[in-house]
């Protein structure tokens, strides 16, 4: 007879609302073993007594064949003392002690939820809150931990008997599956006109039938409210770009299934993994010349946002729809996305006709993730619901507990603990009180969540980001100031799990320099504790300051003044001598080394864009012009010091010259990427003589542009250098916050208060 042994185990990682109890449960069984698991705040628990054998075969098999939402990042074991108690059990969740569980992501429908929801027999049919142990809601219901029912906005909902029978039979799917419902206990559809009156028929058939009869339809997803219409209808929407005062940010189109995305998109096999996968991000994809969407749904833009359902209700919406819908988040541009039912009311007077909607509360307002595919893996644009609050994990764990508070634009927030970045989801631009009060409430959330109490803040060095008034209003913290682009380059090394030296190309709008002047053409030899600046752009002024940013046409007058072509002078004369006197006198006219403001200049001397209506812009539209079949590229001179000097205005002198030639606009806008590209590669060759790093890291909004991306990466690995870009976090101010956290935690000099 085998010696009996009993053996404590504790499983860290996200191992809670992922089906892991039942799992552990079934191979316990599986084994013939006794004793019991639990959920408590550090994770999942168990105690494992039986054969020694059939103890080391459950070991070895625990994290091989773990659930499909489980992510196992420690297993410890300790022996202890037989008991010879029979049977394997799950137990009551300890909620007691410091809280280092990880939270799901919100998760689309699974493959076996989707059946049922199809199946006529079964008590699911068509219920559009179906769910189980391995999808559904997760992050945006949770109210705190440990993940049980009674922290959840499901606790209102009590289980009917069939729902109770799932949720406490071991052999079930939905064993312990906290959101666990049906149409006799769970939540309930409503379909109610803008006064919030009842409207007839069954709600997703009755909306389904207003948007194909025009109406703007608003919807309550999983983290918020969407507005919806049909995407081929030019009336409905033109009509929400209207009521919305977005005039021309592209929309994002949901599609019932890959073959309707096929449609409307051209999909490699890497887009259709990251379309269907359990994220459900929204896939910036090549538009078909015969797309049928309306002009209104993007612009301008040779790319579309596509999206599958990720929630049955989505789904049975698509289908009763048979046709795609815009999607696009329920707000007034530049507000956080509605995801409570009377502020949402409230919010989108004038601009939905009627509300889908639901009595299951969102506890934490979640806006649609966004990536671009970028050589064969996510690109991130913007992380947040499928993806937060998953942690990233860390080169080296943080000595103190730390909250990095971004910057201004695509705000997010970062709170560490050990090894584990919490980033929060997208909370927006915080330019007002509504953004600030979700940033606010979202670092409440995560802390009690976590249970972080931050003891180094790190925040930007612009004095006037919200963030940074936040940062300093916090008591008893040690503060450390972060430079903009130190914490982008600082981002790529944390996405990248590395500690540098690197040498950073940063390109973005604009940031505080630690000069106080606006840098946004940066080439940094950096590691996470210190940077130097190498090599920048040639400052220019910004006319009128942020009007500049606004209107691109000024950045051509400061690159060019009176050499600039005739046709943008007289589109802007009735400002163009007062905007170059501002400029050449310094009036209201800060120096900058922005590539972004490069960027503007030339979509602007292009005639693409003389102001801007969403941040970027100009810049989104020059990449959307290009010709991908020029191969011509121009050329800017380098002037040798320290730092060196890059001279932008040779690129735009060389857009103006072959635009007086007759080349067209696509061809030109093509060789200004490519001309910047390869003034990248130039300068750090030049940098890599003087200092040996033969590593290179490209962070910032502008590396967005896979265009201008593509080429800077494969001409840097042309010449011998290892590139890090991005693929956990956006390149764009939304990393700002990880950023902060690497190098506050890199250069902290005080030790843990508490532990």
């Amino acid at each position: 007879m085998q010696h009996s042994i009993r053996v404590g185990v504790r499983v860290e990682g996200v191992v809670q609302g992922v089906g892991f109890r039942p799992y552990v449960h079934g191979l316990a069984h599986r084994f013939g073993l006794s004793g019991r698991v639990g959920n408590d705040t550090a994770g999942v628990f168990m105690e494992i007594e039986g054969a020694e054998q059939a103890v080391s075969e459950f070991l070895a098999t625990l994290p091989a064949q773990a659930p499909p939402l489980a992510v196992i990042e420690q297993v410890r074991t300790h022996l202890l003392a037989p008991t010879g108690e029979p049977g394997f059990h799950i137990v009551s969740s300890h909620a007691a002690g410091r809280r280092d569980t990880l939270i799901s992501a919100d998760t689309a429908t699974c493959a076996d939820c989707l059946r049922e929801m199809a199946d006529p027999a079964d008590r699911r049919f068509e219920y559009p809150f179906t769910n189980c142990t391995n999808c559904g809601p997760r992050f945006t219901i949770v109210r705190d931990v440990p993940y049980d029912r009674l922290f959840t906005t499901m606790a209102p909902f009590e289980m009917c008997q069939a729902c109770s029978r799932e949720y406490h039979d071991p052999a079930d799917r939905r064993f312990h599956a906290q959101p666990v419902c049906c149409p006799a206990c769970g939540p309930r559809l409503r379909l109610i006109d803008a006064n919030g009156a009842e409207l007839p028929g069954e709600p997703i058939a009755a909306a389904a039938e207003l948007l194909r009869a025009g109406v703007v339809l608003a919807v309550k997803g999983l983290g918020g409210f969407h507005v919806a219409a049909l995407a081929a209808d030019a009336v409905a929407t033109a009509e929400l770009r209207a009521r919305k005062h977005r005039e021309d940010k592209p929309f994002a189109v949901m599609v019932a299934d890959l073959d309707a995305a096929r449609q409307l998109c051209e999909i490699d096999p890497v887009g259709e993994q990251v379309l269907s996968g359990r994220r459900r991000p929204v896939v910036l994809l090549t538009k078909r010349p015969d797309a049928p969407v309306a002009p209104a749904v993007a612009p301008g833009n040779r790319n579309l946002g596509l999206m599958l359902p990720y929630t049955p209700l989505h789904h049975l919406l698509l289908r009763d729809t048979a046709a795609p819908i815009v999607l696009t988040s329920g707000n007034i541009s530049d507000e956080p996305i509605a995801y409570q039912d009377d502020d949402a009311r409230q919010r989108l007077t004038g601009i939905a006709d009627a509300y889908l909607t639901h009595n299951r509360a969102i506890h934490m307002r979640t806006d649609d993730s966004v990536v671009r595919v970028f050589r064969g893996a996510e690109l991130p644009v913007r992380r947040s619901r499928g993806y937060a609050p998953e942690p990233l994990t860390l080169a080296q764990p943080v000595p103190c507990p730390i909250l990095g508070c971004g910057a201004e634009l695509k705000s997010t927030f970062c709170l560490a603990r050990g090894r584990h970045a919490f980033i929060s989801h997208h909370i927006g631009d915080l330019e007002n009180y509504e953004t600030l009060r979700s940033f606010t409430e979202g670092v409440e959330h995560f802390r009690r969540l976590f249970d972080i109490t931050p003891e180094i803040v790190a925040h930007d060095l612009h004095p006037e980001y919200l963030s940074t008034k936040y940062a300093v209003d916090l008591a008893d913290v040690e503060l450390v100031g972060v430079q903009h682009h130190h914490a982008h380059i600082a981002s790529c090394l944390a996405d990248n799990r590395e500690v540098g030296p690197v040498l950073g190309v940063a390109f973005d709008g604009t940031g505080y320099g630690s000069d106080g002047t606006l840098w946004g053409g940066e080439f940094l030899l950096t590691d996470l504790t210190r940077f130097q600046r190498m090599a920048h752009l040639v400052p220019v002024p910004l006319p009128g300051g942020t009007a500049a940013i606004r209107q691109p046409w000024r950045m051509a007058a400061s690159y060019l003044g009176s050499d600039a072509p005739q046709d943008l002078i007289q589109r802007n004369a009735k400002h163009w001598d007062a905007v170059l006197a501002m400029a050449s006198r310094g009036v209201n006219s800060p120096m900058t080394s922005s590539a972004g403001r490069l960027f503007d200049a030339v979509a602007a001397i292009l005639g693409i864009r003389d102001s801007i209506n969403y941040e970027g812009q100009a810049a989104v539209e020059l990449e959307q012009r290009a010709d991908l079949t020029e191969l011509g590229s121009y050329s800017a001179s380098i002037t040798e010091g320290a730092p060196l000097q890059v001279h932008g205005v040779d690129l735009v002198q060389a857009v103006v010259a072959d635009l007086r030639a007759g080349v067209t606009p696509e061809a030109i806008a093509t060789r200004f990427h490519h001309g910047l590209a390869d003034t990248i590669v130039r300068v750090c060759l030049m940098l890599r003589d003087i200092t040996g790093i033969d590593v290179a890291a490209l962070s910032g909004g502008v590396f967005q542009n896979v265009l201008l991306l593509e080429r800077t990466v494969a001409a840097l690995e042309n010449v011998g250098f290892r590139v890090l870009t991005h693929s956990r976090v956006p390149p764009n101010d939304a990393g700002i916050s990880l950023g902060q956290v690497a190098v506050a935690a890199a250069t902290a000099q005080s030790g843990c208060r508490t532990r």
